[in-house]
């Protein structure tokens, strides 16, 4: 079940339906009623009819998919029930398992009207959302409406009978069957069996043939599609595989119990404790234009005008918060310091202003040697590279657990500990290093005047280049190095005292703040899964410190225990983490600028649209895109492999499925490696050797 990643989806998928046009699903509001009396209950039902070979989803799709949704529009004095939903079907294939309806379905709800009601007219009206799907998943809309006379008497309308045909499809109130459940037995800490059993309280009463469960929407568990039938003398049992994604083990199991036998179906609600283990028991935006390369056409501007709007915009990524955090630690340096030893303070602001004069030079650099290779460069580009915001992601939480006193860092320390060092100590390691990282974090902030500096330097010569950057970087510095000069401005400061102390801890939590935001980042860039590992790892780092400064550093009695405890943790994590993701094709986030770089520079690409929700999606990923020999081409060809999340419903997504007559996901497209190159549009329905075909084609 993936219940939670529905609820991430729900909102954007609920304003894109509105103007989406349903194009192989009809809806229709019928009534059991055509007249009805003031305090009756009026049936209602929305009759989703669909295309053959499409289908829409249960209210619990399953592992892909939508639940179809209905926003009522009532008048005054009528209030709606809850959907009723008839029982569903597993929908094909079998490598996603997904619960559904194909052909036609109604979902019934029932209409109170308050007894108060006057006679008259009343228009009754929904609007309804789902999600359809074939080879493809389009989200799509309608909205319905009936009419119903309030009056003194009670008509039948010409839909009841439709209405009643399909209430006798929903789940039955069970008086037939006992039902129990029980874990079977644990084949690791994540995956349980379950056992579903069902005796019939009278014999023979339903002949079984087929019995299945399907279960209720769930955050905590996953449960696997295949069903296994077990014998049983008086009525059935089911065995279940459990996968658990978080919390405890629940001590309930909910859902549908559907029984097969003479050609009829029957369903009964489920909702059960568990025995314990050994008991029994929009409009489409225009698509973004590739960025213009370094010979465009670029307005004539003076150097002088350029150099103090680069300076300009250094002091003022002071106050960005990528920056902030960093400089709120100097400050504390300052209080620290500042009183008994002025001319230390001074030699720390020089060195504080060569950290971040040194890596601003590196950064001209870099952009310099990009362009003398001919290809395209920009600010904070370094954080495009998912490896480089895991690294700095990982440091800016160790600095933040030092901030919180988790761990101490030494001189001459190892690794872990040196990050901590250059990050929390007010020395001259620790100032030239807190420039550094001031420049890092500043790279993906873009502050007044700076983006205009920038822009003309990326098309400018090398000692132009080198001079913007150099003005940024004085300008980002010269607030800690005139504040040094300055001793007796510091008298504004307040005494040093245990405050600090307890300051420094405060500052851990928009240090953390910043962690969470590279995170993000680094998320952007990865599949989901790559995603859940490194944040498990950014915890096993966490706990690991925490061994490490509480039994290693404060006098433990136990220090190589915990020692080893903790570098085994930190290393069994990262290492299995890296291992796990190492041999999965390493995605990048799509855009049309990113496609014309790796073109720029002979890669071909590989271009993977995508939805959470979409049925065809997960299985081309499962069985014809991450599987070996598909891994093994795009790494022989040197393919840059992009993946468009249409999850949410991005607009630019949209457009660009647009443009090539798509209305939903799937879509995958293989650039040649030669740029402006059309791309090959793969089927919908993909196999390995397709893919291949298409790569080696791109290669050539």
């Amino acid at each position: 079940m993936r219940t939670l990643r529905t609820s991430l989806v729900l909102l954007g998928f609920l304003l894109w339906a509105s103007a989406a046009q349903a194009a192989h699903t009809q809806a229709q509001l019928v009534l059991a009623n055509t007249t009805a009396r003031p305090g009756d209950t009026v049936l209602a039902g929305v009759h989703l009819k669909m295309e053959s070979g499409w289908h829409t989803y249960w209210k619990n799709p399953g592992d892909a998919g939508m639940a179809t949704k209905i926003k009522w529009e009532l008048p005054p004095g009528v209030t709606n029930g809850d959907t009723e939903w008839p029982l569903p079907q597993k929908l094909p294939p079998e490598e996603v398992t997904t619960y559904g309806y194909e052909n036609e379905v109604v979902l019934l709800v029932p209409l109170k009207l308050a007894s108060d009601l006057k006679p008259g007219p009343l228009t009754l009206k929904a609007k309804v959302s789902w999600l359809e799907c074939k080879e493809q998943c389009i989200p799509a809309s309608a909205e319905v409406q009936a009419t119903l006379d309030v009056g003194n008497e009670t008509k039948t309308s010409p839909d009841a009978a439709l209405l009643n045909l399909w209430m006798s499809k929903t789940p039955q109130t069970n008086n037939l069957f006992s039902f129990h459940a029980r874990w079977e037995k644990s084949t690791d800490s994540d995956n349980r069996t379950l056992i579903i059993e069902g005796t019939q309280t009278a014999a023979d009463i339903i002949p079984i043939e087929k019995a299945d469960f399907f279960p209720d929407a769930s955050d905590q568990l996953d449960i696997q599609g295949a069903t296994e039938k077990v014998d049983s003398k008086n009525g059935f049992a089911l065995r279940k595989t459990i996968k658990k994604l978080s919390g405890d083990w629940p001590s309930r199991i909910s859902g549908v119990v559907v029984i097969e036998g003479n050609n009829q179906r029957w369903g009964f609600e489920l909702n059960e404790p568990i025995a314990s283990l050994g008991t029994s028991s929009t409009p489409a935006v225009a698509p973004e234009s590739p960025t213009p390369s370094s010979s465009s056409a670029q307005p004539t501007q003076p150097l002088w005008k350029m150099l103090l709007y680069a300076f300009v915009g250094g002091l003022i990524l002071n106050i960005m918060p990528c920056v902030l955090p960093v400089i709120a630690l100097k400050i504390l340096g300052f209080v620290g310091e500042a009183r008994n030893a002025p001319g230390r303070v001074r030699l720390l602001g020089l060195v504080y202003t060569l950290g971040v004069l040194l890596s601003f030079i590196a950064l001209a650099a870099i952009v310099i040697g990009i362009k003398s290779a001919g290809h395209r460069a920009g600010w904070g580009m370094q954080f495009g590279d998912p490896r480089f915001v895991a690294g700095l992601t990982i440091l800016v939480v160790l600095v933040a657990l030092n901030l919180f006193g988790v761990f101490e860092v030494n001189l001459g320390g190892r690794a872990m500990s040196a990050a901590g060092e250059l990050a929390s100590k007010h020395g001259f390691a620790g100032a030239f290093f807190n420039g550094v990282l001031a420049t890092i974090l500043a790279t993906p902030c873009t502050a007044p005047f700076l983006s205009i500096a920038l822009g003309f330097a990326f098309s400018q010569q090398a000692a132009i280049i080198l001079l913007i950057f150099l003005s940024v970087g004085v300008g980002l510095a010269l607030p800690y190095l005139v504040l040094s000069f300055q001793p007796s401005w510091l008298k504004w400061l307040p005494k040093p005292g245990a405050w600090m102390e307890k300051f420094k801890m405060f500052m851990g939590f928009p240090m953390l703040a910043t962690a969470i935001w590279l995170f993000t980042l680094v998320s952007g860039g990865t599949d989901k899964s790559t995603t859940l590992w490194f944040g498990l790892f950014l915890i096993a780092l966490a706990t690991g410190v925490w061994l490490w400064g509480e039994f290693v550093q404060r006098g433990s009695a136990r220090r190589g225990l915990a020692a080893t405890a903790s570098i085994t943790l930190i290393a069994g994590v990262g290492l299995y983490a890296l291992t796990r993701g190492s041999d999965q094709i390493q995605w990048q986030p799509w855009s049309q600028t990113a496609v014309a770089q790796a073109q720029a520079q002979g890669h071909p690409v590989l271009v993977d649209f995508t939805a959470d929700w979409c049925l065809t999606c997960q299985v081309n990923k499962k069985v014809a895109i991450e599987v070996p020999s598909v891994r093994a081409k795009l790494k022989q060809i040197g393919s840059v492999n992009l993946v468009g999340d249409y999850t949410r419903l991005p607009d630019n997504i949209t457009a660009e499925l647009n443009h090539y007559s798509r209305a939903g996901v799937p879509l995958v497209l293989v650039f040649p490696g030669k740029t402006d190159a059309a791309p090959e549009v793969l089927p919908e329905v993909l196999t390995p050797g397709v893919v291949i075909a298409a790569l080696d084609q791109a290669a050539k």
